[in-house]
């Protein structure tokens, strides 16, 4: 049988078991949105702007370990993916973006809204892709969805020309894929499983250090059981954490310039350090020179490539994390760890993050958050409230923590937490952002209102690009350049000092909130925080905004200064560095 392209690409999503769609249209893709008219198996979400639509995608995948998929047109559709992209695969989330393209026939021409998608895409996502033929459409999408979601998940882009989605061919669509030279490892090498193991077995002070990848690989129940077999601590990073219960025993904390005083020193003092899932990044080394510097490292990952890039292990294993961790289970023993166990314990206990003593602390609204929220998907923005969240927000089963690791993308959290509610529409979800990044995506407040989703979002609201101004504050001198956002034309330009005679925040969140047709909350005082929390979690068919106003110079604490080792900690600031 004969059909059109546009008629193939809606079968072939059918096949892949695609339910929801976030697609915004336009001139190259209408035939593709043609097609779509009057679906009944694809939900298609219709966003207020591309980036929105990205993102929520990637909530939708992260929550609901789901291929997330997005349509848009060429040239600014396109184009205005690219952030939304890189988020995702900076993260290893799974998606699939197909982008409408000019007639094969002008590309190259200069054409209405042609770019070269495929040139602009291609350092940002794992494969990217023009569909030059009709008879291969078929196969590259059943290729996409492939690569997005095996080996190292990541971003696919498919750009589809306009005459081929009007071309008529073949309706089949193949049930397997094989690309020669594409061949995602999926075993482990027993001999290094068993070579970490006789590192562990003389280990005295060894530490689990675990990634997002162990999240990505839904190896959360698998991790607990080796934790409590081997007895060893475990420290996360910001991606990782949430891959063992927050309130388990053996949780140490996050680690990095931003992480707990007992995870750092750990990491500084362990004997043995066992890496699942992790870059090794800057944020969480530190000064590389001295990061576990005394320790035999262990490293699994499924990416070759990340293995001793940044930090040179003893130890590396290839691997998926859940396939890795079961390995070890089969052969793991439990460790004498006692005495290391009370070090870590002491340094936790004498040592605590600093929650603050203003009345409108960023801690007492995370822990509200938790006591209100036993069951929930938690996205962030970046920034400062994403720093706050990931100190004290508490996970486990119940409660999932979606935010923007590697390319630290503010705008994220409010779409993200809209695809997350689409995807789990039974579950409580929470957006948690700055006032600052809110901003960036603001008109989606719109696409949750009229999908009638009851998100809650809380703004964290200090007038400033608050991230930035913190580090203004302790290394420039307190020279806030460009990150007031209560700053007018007539304020002096080198201010540099919020007092009561600053102009009012712009916009009123309340008020904005309210013409979207969504429900507005203003919170001053820390007794009205549980009660707005409580109000919104009531709200079943519309998101509640809750401004919260704290204190404007409120800084992340602990830190690690540019360049020292993790276990050089700044636990309070006053006024110097």
């Amino acid at each position: 049988m004969k059909i059109s392209g546009a008629e193939l690409f809606v079968k072939a999503l059918k096949e892949e078991q695609v339910d929801t769609l976030f697609a915004y249209p336009g001139g190259q893709a209408i035939d593709l949105f043609n097609a779509l008219y009057g679906e009944k198996d694809i939900e298609v979400i219709l966003p207020r702007h591309e980036q929105g639509l990205v993102h929520a995608a990637d909530g939708y995948a992260r929550s609901t370990g789901k291929v997330g998929v997005c349509l848009v047109t060429s040239g600014p559709g396109a184009t205005n993916l690219v952030t939304g992209i890189a988020t995702a695969n900076y993260d290893s989330v799974p998606l699939v973006c197909f982008t409408g393209q000019v007639p094969t026939n002008l590309i190259g021409n200069d054409a209405f809204q042609e770019v070269d998608t495929i040139g602009i895409m291609r350092s940002v996502c794992k494969y990217a892709v023009t569909v030059r033929k009709r008879e291969d459409l078929a196969e590259i999408i059943k290729k996409a969805f492939y690569v997005a979601k095996t080996g190292k998940p990541g971003v696919v882009v498919v750009d589809i020309p306009k005459d081929i989605q009007l071309a008529m061919g073949e309706d089949t669509y193949p049930d397997e894929i094989n690309i020669r030279g594409y061949k995602p490892n999926t075993h482990v090498h027993t001999g290094q499983i068993k070579r970490a193991l006789t590192v562990l077995k003389n280990a005295k002070k060894p530490v689990f250090l675990i990634g997002g990848g162990v999240n990505i690989a839904h190896a959360n129940k698998e991790l607990t059981k080796l934790v409590e077999l081997t007895g060893i601590p475990v420290i996360t990073t910001i991606m990782g954490k949430g891959a063992i219960d927050t309130k388990h025993k053996l949780y140490v904390g996050n680690i990095g310039i931003h992480g707990s005083y007992a995870a750092n020193h750990a990491i500084s003092e362990c004997d043995v350090l066992f890496s699942i899932g992790t870059r090794f990044n800057d944020r969480i080394t530190g000064k590389i020179e001295t990061f576990a510097q005394n320790a035999k490292i262990i490293h699994v990952d499924i990416d070759t490539a990340a293995i001793s890039r940044n930090i040179v292990v003893d130890i590396p294993i290839v691997a998926d994390a859940k396939n890795a961790i079961n390995e070890l289970l089969e052969r793991a023993k439990p460790l004498d760890l006692e005495k290391w166990v009370e070090q870590i314990n002491e340094w936790k206990n004498k040592y605590p993050i600093n929650i603050g003593d203003s009345d409108m602390a960023p801690a007492k609204i995370i822990q509200s958050i938790n006591k209100i929220f036993k069951e929930a998907i938690i996205t962030t923005d970046v920034g400062q409230n994403q720093l706050w969240t990931t100190q004290f927000l508490d996970l486990n089963s119940n409660k999932k923590l979606l935010t923007s690791g590697g390319l630290g993308t503010m705008g994220y959290g409010l779409p993200a937490a809209i695809g997350a509610k689409i995807g789990n529409p039974k579950k409580d979800v929470v957006a948690i952002a700055g006032d600052g990044g809110m901003q960036m995506n603001i008109q989606e407040m719109a696409t949750a209102v009229v999908n009638e989703l009851p998100i809650t979002i809380c703004v964290l609201n200090n007038g400033y690009l608050g991230n930035v101004r913190q580090w203004q504050e302790m290394f420039y001198k307190k020279r806030y350049s460009s990150t007031c956002l209560r700053y007018r034309k007539g304020c002096e330009t080198a201010c540099n000092n919020p007092n009561k005679k600053c102009p009012e925040f712009t916009p009123d969140f309340v008020k904005l909130a309210e013409s979207y047709g969504a429900k507005g909350i203003r919170v001053t005082k820390s007794e009205d925080i549980e009660k707005a929390l409580k109000e919104a979690k009531k709200e079943k068919k519309v998101p509640t905004l809750i401004e919260f106003i704290i204190d404007r110079e409120t800084n992340v604490l602990p830190m690690v200064r540019p360049g020292k080792a993790l276990s050089e900690m700044t636990l309070e600031y006053k006024g110097e560095m």
